[in-house]
């Protein structure tokens, strides 16, 4: 299938690693001219590297996007060196997880610093651009945590929960103007976010962290989790023009553990 994204200009927020850095190499894949974000040099240069031995260029940037200025010093830079921006993924941020007893204001408001904001900057920084030109596609990742709370992810929950809502209403608003706006929830992803879930978890309940892991996994109908690799496949075709009357949807991806409608 062509899904039409050759010489695209993308841009993928927390690619470094993770989910964030297989969305850049699926598009690179695709044809796509794909510009990688991390806030750390050495993550970005780490990426770079990876890409290279694969045959892949990017335009790689640093920038901290819980910061609105430098965020939208990071869209200038892009623009300038790529071309105007057709495609953003936000897959930047990860709120720490906590035990409940460990909880106070400070982890609510670096929850939404880390994965609130630093969705909502980007978007702010590309959106009015790509409605002015009538067309552009975003891609969410967020996480079903929003969804179903989990009593080690409360803060990161509530931001989670805050994105799909603004996603929907952001994807109705610009609908109009030929904007497409879609998110991902991941479950159980292998990535390092679910070592920190389960060293979280391990410390509230006492339990050795390979027994939380195969617990997770066995209440997974697809019982197992799912790969970085996996989540990116979604979110090329939602970006792509095969996903063309497809916005303001969240599509779950977590092997079937939400059961619900």
């Amino acid at each position: 299938m062509d899904l039409g994204l050759a010489g695209k200009i993308v841009v993928v927020t927390g690619a470094s690693k993770g989910i964030g850095y297989a969305c850049a190499e699926a598009f690179l894949r695709e044809g796509a001219k794909v510009a990688i974000v991390s806030r750390s040099r050495a993550n970005l240069d780490a990426a770079l590297a990876r890409l290279r031995a694969g045959g892949f260029e990017a335009f790689a940037v640093v920038a901290d996007l819980s910061d609105a200025a430098a965020t939208a010093r990071m869209a200038a830079d892009v623009e300038a060196a790529l071309g105007p921006v057709d495609v953003l993924v936000n897959s930047a941020g990860a709120a720490k997880r906590y035990p409940p007893d460990e909880l106070g204001p400070a982890a609510w408001r670096d929850a939404m610093d880390a994965k609130f904001f630093s969705y909502i900057y980007p978007t702010d920084a590309v959106l009015k651009r790509m409605a002015g030109r009538g067309g552009g596609a975003i891609v969410n990742i967020i996480g079903a945590g929003g969804k179903t709370a989990s009593p080690v992810h409360l803060p990161g929950g509530s931001a989670n929960a805050a994105l799909m809502l603004a996603t929907v209403g952001l994807a109705a608003a610009f609908g109009p103007r030929g904007i497409r706006i879609n998110g991902i929830n991941p479950g159980a992803t292998l990535t390092g976010r679910v070592q920190q879930g389960l060293e979280a978890e391990a410390k509230m309940t006492g339990l050795p962290e390979a027994e939380l892991l195969d617990r997770q996994q066995a209440r997974i109908p697809l019982r197992r989790l799912g790969t970085p690799e996996e989540i990116a496949r979604v979110a090329v075709f939602l970006a792509s023009a095969q996903a063309s009357y497809v916005t303001g949807a969240i599509v779950p991806m977590d092997g079937g553990a939400s059961a619900v409608i």
